[in-house]
């Protein structure tokens, strides 16, 4: 069933102040598409909406046993973390263990997204490191992955090194469609981002979430990636985030993944489904209430976080509530 576009309001007092609209699809592993709103075979740029995708070659290469890696260090491959001192040290530990350090890292540095986390730093007199960069445990993932298979470290983000063309291949099985055929850009991190239609992209994700279709080695590193996101939340986003929040609240329900300009994808396993969206105007914002809101609608957002994702309040810089964000009736009735 397709219908009109998503729609999310900001409210300040009794007035609407503004409207953010995109396209959501929901769909099944075989492809079938269960429900969707908009034109949803646009191609849309997953950006980091799509990290439990790139971390499958990672988890199936064998380089979790070899190097004595964990949950924590599968769901930092998935990762966009906030730069905490948990996630920095931690990709500075796994990249030890594959004989590489930060150097490796090819992701280029940007300040923590916390305040706190940037006052420690100015208060160490210390500048931020490549393992700050939110992407620089999937990178680890890359380059532990070319470790893995012998292949040379320097120049795995660009679009025909190995790392990038055995991401392609993984894309190309997960979505149904040939993904060297994609446009493609260059993401914030440095790799290449390629341009799938937002179908495609949900039917990825529920071809993680129900992988009886895959082989059993790829199956397993969709089940333990799952498995990663819920056991190891913080290490998805951070402090206090979105993802951090459901992913700990609904252990083998729901997995969530952000990505920037207003991409979220998730996999919902015990109902066999793949969820992605795009809010056009690209405000993460309203893909956070958008995402609770199609959660809601299929009837797996834990309720303990109900009234705080689906309604976040608005406040002055006083902290006195002036509005909130909402799911417009003419989207979800």
């Amino acid at each position: 069933m397709n219908r009109g576009p998503v729609v999310i309001e900001v409210t300040r007092g009794p007035v609407v102040e503004s409207r953010h609209e995109g396209i959501a699809a929901v769909v099944k592993a075989d492809g079938t598409v269960v429900e969707s709103w908009g034109d949803i075979d646009a191609a849309i740029l997953p950006r980091s909406a799509n990290k439990p995708i790139q971390a499958m070659a990672f988890v199936e290469s064998g380089a979790v046993e070899r190097f004595g890696l964990g949950d924590e260090h599968i769901a930092l491959s998935c990762a966009s973390h906030s730069g905490e001192t948990r996630h920095v040290e931690t990709v500075r530990a796994w990249l030890a263990k594959v004989g590489l350090s930060e150097a490796d890292l090819e992701c280029g540095t940007h300040a923590p997204r916390l305040q706190t986390s940037i006052e420690a730093l100015a208060r160490a007199n210390t500048l931020p490191t490549p393992a700050f960069n939110n992407c620089s445990g999937k990178h680890s993932g890359f380059l532990t992955t070319a470790v893995q298979y012998g292949e040379p470290t320097k120049g795995y983000i660009k679009y025909d090194h190995p790392v990038q063309r055995r991401l392609r291949e993984t894309m190309s099985e997960l979505c149904g469609l040939d993904a060297n055929s994609l446009p493609h850009g260059t993401d914030g991190c440095g790799i290449p981002t390629l341009a799938t239609p937002l179908r495609s992209l949900a039917h990825a994700m529920a071809s993680m979430a129900d992988p009886s279709r895959l082989s059993s080695r790829r199956a397993d590193a969709a089940n333990r990636i799952r498995k990663a996101m819920n056991a190891e939340p913080f290490m998805v986003a951070g402090s206090g985030r979105f993802c951090t929040r459901i992913n700990e609240a609904a252990p083998g329900v729901i997995q969530v993944k952000t990505g920037a300009e207003g991409v979220f994808c998730g996999m919902l396993p015990t109902l066999g489904l793949g969820v992605a969206l795009k809010v056009w105007d690209g405000a993460g914002r309203a893909a956070e209430v958008a995402m609770a809101a199609l959660l809601d609608h299929l009837g797996v957002l834990p309720a303990g976080q109900r009234d705080e994702v689906l309604h976040p309040p608005i406040k002055n810089v006083v902290g006195l509530l002036v509005g909130e964000m909402r799911p417009a009736k003419s989207w979800l009735g």
